[in-house]
């Protein structure tokens, strides 16, 4: 079966100012834009000695002190790459020229509040802005996407994704201390990809629970989206399972009235080294019997899924796309259910005293 999964390119080339310079740049941003011929024009961050060291290793042309400097000297047709921590978004995009293209990291600020100020700055300078929800465009989640639109696995009624790993924390010392450390910066991802195939939810439960050996504020979690009685959307995460990799699980699984389809997410598994990821998808077969075949998909979730985010960005801003698909205002809705998770494991279950 053939499956259009890559994401298409801009026609025009839109030159890029990345402000920040942290492992994720290093890791995803510069290798996809390498890999698609994105052209870097500058980078700048407050440590500025890390911005040089990027500079060299990607041939940047340009370092910049600051990104007022950043925006004095970027061409007229720049789009503007934002991958600092959300305490600065808005202090950065104040400083952007009216009518720019940007693209910010998630999440979109660290609560609901922050997020809807994000939106009020971008529309008071009507920003072109999107968030960098890269899952969204990954290649399996895409192959999914074809699968389930053109009806091959029937209606969509069970979406579930597992993850049960060892996530090495410290490797992400800005977020490590966060006070909302898991379902804002590990699961709004999957809430994002969720959102993306079936909408909003009518409710949401959740329960992010902490691990009685480590100061992380959260680690795991459980969360519940309601899209009514035929559908089950379960998200469950379980970041400390350092017990070896025979029982580690990092999937997405899609299951309709027809058949299904299951990605490993193998970016996760043995973390930051990653495993294969694997895709498959199950129909009947001539014999009426379900039937899983795997497909090879080239490209990853980390670096070639930040391809697409960037290019619908740009393809938007040039007019060959006609919808920016992670746009700010959609994203909005995203940041609602990450503070509904955050209401309900604050508010809790029903007590048995209750009863």
């Amino acid at each position: 079966m053939n499956i259009p999964y890559q994401p298409k390119l801009p026609e025009t080339n839109q030159p890029i100012i990345i402000i920040g310079a942290s492992g994720i740049v290093k890791d995803a941003h510069l290798p996809a834009y390498e890999m698609a011929g994105f052209t870097v024009f500058g980078i700048t961050n407050r440590t500025i000695s890390k911005a040089h060291d990027l500079a060299k290793q990607f041939k940047i042309a340009h370092v910049f002190e600051n990104v007022a400097d950043a925006v004095k000297n970027a061409p007229s047709n720049a789009v503007y790459d934002i991958t600092v921590l959300p305490d600065q978004y808005i202090e950065i995009l104040e400083q952007l020229p009216n009518g720019a293209a940007v693209l910010i990291q998630k999440p979109m600020g660290n609560d609901l509040a922050q997020a809807r100020e994000i939106i009020a700055v971008c529309e008071r300078k009507n920003l072109v802005a999107a968030i960098n929800f890269q899952l969204r465009f990954a290649s399996f989640v895409s192959a999914a996407r074809h699968l389930i639109n053109e009806g091959i696995i029937g209606e969509l009624y069970d979406f579930e994704f597992k993850v049960t790993v060892n996530t090495p924390w410290e490797l992400f010392p800005l977020i490590k201390e966060h006070p909302r450390l898991e379902i804002l910066f590990h699961s709004v991802h999957y809430i994002d990809c969720i959102r993306s195939f079936l909408g909003n939810p009518k409710s949401v439960m959740a329960k992010t629970a902490k691990h009685p050996l480590k100061k992380l504020s959260s680690c795991r979690s459980t969360i519940i989206l309601d899209y009514g009685e035929d559908k089950h959307v379960v998200i469950n995460t379980n970041h400390d399972h350092h017990f070896g990799p025979k029982h580690e699980e990092s999937y997405i699984k899609w299951e309709g009235t027809k058949g299904a389809i299951k990605a490993k997410m193998g970016l996760l598994m043995n973390y930051p080294d990653g495993l294969p990821d694997e895709f498959e998808y199950s129909i009947l077969n001539e014999n009426g019997e379900y039937e899983w075949k795997k497909i090879e998909l080239e490209g990853s979730w980390f670096p070639e899924a930040f391809i697409g985010t960037m290019s619908n960005l740009m393809r938007f801003k040039e007019g060959s796309d006609t919808k920016l698909l992670a746009s700010v205002l959609d994203v909005l809705d995203t940041m609602k259910v990450v503070e509904a998770c955050y209401v309900s494991n604050k508010n809790g279950g029903v007590s048995l005293g209750e009863l």
